[in-house]
C-alpha cells in the first residue's frame, strides 16, 4: 500500500479564519455609507485595520477575497452592490486601488520591518496610489470631467476623514495585534 504524503498548506487554519474575518469587516464597513459621488464609507478604515492587524500578506489577501466576493455578485460593496459591473463602474478604480494599499503595505513592511514609521508611510503612500488610480479611472469614464475636477469631487472631501480612519486603524490594530497569534 502506497503511503500518502501530507501536503503542507501555505496557510494555517487560524490565518484563513483571520483573512475571512478581515474580508467580512471590510464588507460590514462598506455598508456603513453616506451617499456622495464617491460614497463616504468606513471601508477604507477596515482595509487599514486589516493590514495593520493581520500583516501585509494576510491583509492584502483579505482585500482580494472581498473584491472576489463582490465580483461574483455577492452584495459586499457600498450600498449593498455586487457584481463585476461595480468593479468597472465609475468608482471601480477606488475598489481596485485598495489592492494597491495592501501591496504597498506588504512591500514596505517586508522590506523595512513592522515599525510605526513603515506602517504610516506605507498606508499613506498606498492611499495616495488608491486616490490616483481611482481618480484617473473616474476621469476616463467620466469624460466631461477633467482630472482636477475629479480630484475635487472624489479625493478632497475624503482627505480628513481618511486621515482619521488611518490613525484609528493604526492605534486599534497595533494594540490588538499582540492578542492574536497566527504562529
Amino acid at each position: 500500500m502506497e503511503q500518502q504524503t501530507k501536503r503542507e498548506s501555505p496557510f494555517k487554519t487560524v490565518e484563513l479564519a483571520y483573512i475571512a474575518l478581515g474580508a467580512s469587516l471590510i464588507t460590514v464597513c462598506a455598508w456603513i455609507t453616506v451617499p456622495f459621488t464617491v460614497p463616504f464609507t468606513m471601508q477604507i478604515f477596515a482595509v487599514f485595520f486589516s493590514l495593520v492587524l493581520l500583516g501585509g500578506r494576510d491583509g492584502t489577501i483579505a482585500i482580494a477575497v472581498y473584491l472576489l466576493l463582490g465580483t461574483i455578485g455577492i452584495p459586499v460593496f457600498s450600498g449593498g452592490k455586487g457584481g463585476f459591473s461595480s468593479l468597472i463602474g465609475m468608482t471601480g478604480g477606488y475598489l481596485w486601488g485598495m489592492l494597491l494599499i495592501g501591496g504597498m503595505y506588504w512591500f514596505f513592511t517586508k522590506l523595512f520591518g513592522i515599525k510605526l514609521w513603515t506602517e504610516i508611510a506605507s498606508l499613506i503612500g498606498g492611499l495616495l496610489l488608491c486616490y490616483l488610480f481611482g481618480t484617473i479611472w473616474f476621469s476616463v469614464l467620466n469624460a466631461d470631467r477633467g482630472f482636477a475636477s475629479s480630484l475635487m469631487i472624489c479625493v478632497v472631501p475624503f482627505l480628513l476623514p481618511d486621515a482619521a480612519k488611518l490613525v484609528l486603524a493604526l492605534v486599534l490594530g497595533r494594540r490588538l495585534r499582540k492578542y492574536i497569534s497566527v504562529s
